[in-house]
């Protein structure tokens, strides 16, 4: 019997033997050949996972918050306005952060659970000359998913720059970054990406590239600089050493690992593994009579689930009583409702057994803190659901 608890939050996720090991190795140089080559094959299979073979790619150690700080400093510039299309904290978080670099931030929020549709978005647009609209694939605290594809084809319609936050969505989700016409999409490594936490990863589109060459005013932040970062990403896709800031060489070669296991399993594979697997767990969910946060099946992400308690349940004794059933679940983020709804990450290397033991968890948590239900019913619905595709 392991000792060690299943992490099921919506990260860091459990990670692949593999990627650890590769993060295990002794730590190197960084203008080392063997790292030199390692890091210029990540930055070439990113391309792959991203589906962006045009696209430029940035490896930065840093946080999801980073890689979001990259996008706006660098796109942004005093005097532009912007569009944030809000389904959540991080929609939020990111207004916030775009409001240092401009003054001219508009937030459009749907109503809580639901994603934005066309017809708001486009209402939006309508309204104001922006230069940049940002949404988020999957906000990590709703389980809340947009369109990718619908947004993209607005911003082109419109002549705005798109920038898509898939921290909590990319390599979990289908986001075909070149295909669509998405011009920036970042994520951080500790999520479905499969590597611990200290990796900011993006890709920007020739077009972003440009818009950042043709800026009239210096980048507002010296460590997000692309200035500073493409240099390096350059050299080392040449197969060429230089030098910024220190890289961190044992993250990014775990990232090799990963992305070539991501690949191996291939792309498409993966988001339809994905998306049995979130489907399997919300027919658990709904078999035990609970609701999640998006309002209907569309809206509803496939790496992370949202999930309102039922009336009576204490956040704090089901989670600790998860947690003695062997599972680690997340609370809730957002302030207003933080202990009426608990989450759950099911993303990256996550499969049928780790949900089942999830599911399982979550029910027998149920049960102790005084929910009446039916043993054996989520696990039925869940195995029903892994067993069908």
């Amino acid at each position: 019997m392991k000792s060690r608890k299943l992490l099921m939050i919506p990260g860091p996720i459990e990670f692949e033997p593999e990627v650890m090991q590769s993060l295990a190795e002794p730590t190197t140089s960084h203008i080392a050949p063997d790292f030199v080559e390692s890091f210029g094959h990540a930055l070439e299979m990113m391309r792959e996972v991203w589906l962006a073979p045009s696209a430029q790619p940035f490896v930065v150690a840093g946080s999801g918050t980073l890689a979001m700080d990259m996008a706006a400093s660098n796109l942004v510039e005093p005097g532009d306005r912007v569009l944030v299309i809000s389904t959540g904290y991080f929609g939020e978080r990111y207004a916030d952060l775009l409001s240092r670099y401009t003054r001219h931030v508009d937030v459009l929020r749907p109503e809580r659970g639901q994603a934005a549709n066309s017809d708001q978005i486009e209402g939006k647009l309508q309204s104001a000359d922006y230069k940049l609209m940002t949404f988020t694939h999957v906000d990590t605290s709703t389980g809340v998913m947009n369109d990718p594809k619908a947004i993209a084809e607005l911003g082109r319609r419109y002549g705005v720059l798109t920038v898509l936050d898939g921290v909590c969505s990319l390599a979990g989700e289908p986001m075909r970054q070149e295909e669509w016409d998405i011009d920036v999409a970042f994520t951080a490594s500790q999520k479905a990406i499969g590597v611990p936490p200290g990796l900011a990863l993006l890709m920007a589109s020739p077009r972003a590239m440009e818009a950042w060459r043709n800026r009239t005013s210096p980048v507002l932040n010296y460590y997000a600089d692309w200035t500073n970062w493409l240099p390096i990403m350059e050299a080392y896709a040449n197969r060429r050493p230089a030098y910024f800031g220190t890289p961190a060489v044992n993250l990014v070669k775990a990232l090799e690992t990963s992305l070539e296991k991501i690949l191996d399993e291939g792309v498409d594979k993966r988001f339809l593994r994905h998306r049995r697997i979130g489907k399997a767990f919300r027919s658990a969910m709904k078999a035990a009579g609970l609701e999640m946060i998006p309002s209907d099946e569309a809206a509803a992400a496939n790496t992370m689930s949202a999930v309102y308690y039922p009336d009576g349940i204490d956040d704090q004794r089901f989670r600790q009583t998860a947690n003695a059933e062997g599972v680690i679940l997340a609370g809730g983020l957002l302030s207003d409702i933080k202990k009426r709804y608990f989450r759950v990450g099911h993303m990256g290397s996550t499969g049928a057994g780790d949900l089942l033991a999830t599911v399982g968890a979550v029910e027998s948590a149920l049960r102790k803190t005084g929910y009446s239900i039916e043993p054996g019913c989520c696990l039925r619905a869940a195995q029903e659901v892994l067993g069908a595709q």
